[in-house]
C-alpha cells in the first residue's frame, strides 16, 4: 500500500509534570538547553492534505501557537489520562475559524472520561463559546483520517489498556510497559519508531531507558526516538552519548519527514 508523505512534529516529550518541573531545583530542571525543556507527550502528524494531532494535554494550547497550526483535521487520543486529555477545550479556536467540529478519536474507555471531564461540549442546549467536539469511537481496526491510514497498536500501561498508533513507516507508543506479541507485530518494519521511556530506573507502568533500548533493538527498528521523559532521565546532551547507534531522545520541536 501506498502511503502519503508525512512530517512528524514533536509537539512535548515530557511526562505528566512536564520538564521543568515545578518547584524543582535538580540540574535537569535548571537546565538552560532548550532540549531539556519538555512540555507533555504529544505529535502532530501532517500529510499534503490532512493535519492531525495525536493527544491533547494540558499544553496543547501553546503547543498548537508555538507549531503554527492554523488547521486541524483531528485529535486522536491514546488514553484518558489527564496529561494527554486536559487540553481539549481549546479545540473551541479551531471551531471558531474551521466553523466545524472538532473530529475526536477515541475509544469508548477515553470517550467516557473526555464526556465527565468536558460535560459542557456535550449539552444539547448550546450556546457560544462551547467547544464543538465530534466522538468517533475506535478500536483495534484501521480507520482513515483523510488521506492517512492509521493503525491502532494495544499496548500495556501497567493493567491499563493504552493505544498507540503506526502512520505508514512511523510508529507512536506512549505510556507503555509491556507490549503484547501480536501488536509488537504491527510494529516492525516501521522506519521510525517513538517510544516512551520514563527515566533509568525500573518504573511500574513505563518502560526505563534500558527496556526502551531493548524493545527497539528487538524489532530492528533503524531509528527509535524516547519520549514521554521524565526529569529523572537526566540531561538531553548526557544521556545521548549513553545510546545505541539510531536511537535518541527525542525532543520538543523535532520535525521528522517520512
Amino acid at each position: 500500500m501506498s502511503y502519503p508523505s508525512l512530517t512528524i512534529t514533536f509537539l512535548g516529550t515530557g511526562t505528566s509534570s512536564g520538564v521543568p518541573m515545578i518547584a524543582c531545583d535538580c540540574p535537569v530542571c535548571q537546565s538552560t538547553d532548550q532540549k531539556d525543556k519538555r512540555l507533555r507527550s504529544s505529535i502532530l502528524v501532517q500529510s499534503p492534505t490532512t493535519t492531525l494531532a495525536v493527544d491533547a494535554g494540558p499544553d496543547f494550547r501553546y503547543q498548537m501557537l508555538r507549531a503554527k497550526v492554523k488547521h486541524l483535521d483531528a485529535i486522536i487520543f491514546t488514553h484518558p489520562h489527564k496529561d494527554h486529555v486536559a487540553g481539549l477545550d481549546d479545540v473551541r479556536a479551531f471551531n471558531f475559524f474551521s466553523r466545524q467540529p472538532m473530529q475526536v478519536f477515541a475509544n469508548e474507555m477515553t470517550q467516557e472520561v473526555i464526556v465527565r471531564e468536558f460535560p459542557y461540549a456535550f449539552y444539547e442546549t448550546r450556546y457560544p463559546g462551547l467547544p464543538e467536539i465530534h466522538l468517533t469511537t475506535i478500536d483495534l481496526t484501521p480507520f482513515m483520517v483523510g488521506d492517512i491510514l492509521v493503525t491502532p497498536v494495544q499496548v500495556w500501561h501497567l493493567k491499563m489498556p493504552v493505544m498507540g498508533f503506526r502512520f505508514g513507516k512511523f510508529t507512536y507508543i506512549t505510556d507503555a510497559n509491556s507490549i503484547e506479541p501480536a501488536e509488537k507485530e504491527k510494529i516492525r518494519g516501521s522506519e521510525v519508531l517513538v517510544l516512551n521511556t520514563l527515566r533509568k530506573e525500573k518504573h511500574i507502568s513505563h518502560y526505563s531507558l534500558s527496556e526502551g533500548i531493548e524493545v527497539a533493538q528487538e524489532l530492528q527498528i533503524p531509528q527509535t526516538y524516547f519520549t514521554h521523559l521524565s526529569h529523572q532521565m537526566g540531561k538531553h546532551a548526557d544521556v545521548e552519548k549513553e545510546l545505541p547507534e539510531g536511537i535518541h531522545l527525542g525532543w520538543d520541536g523535532l520535525v521528522i519527514n517520512l
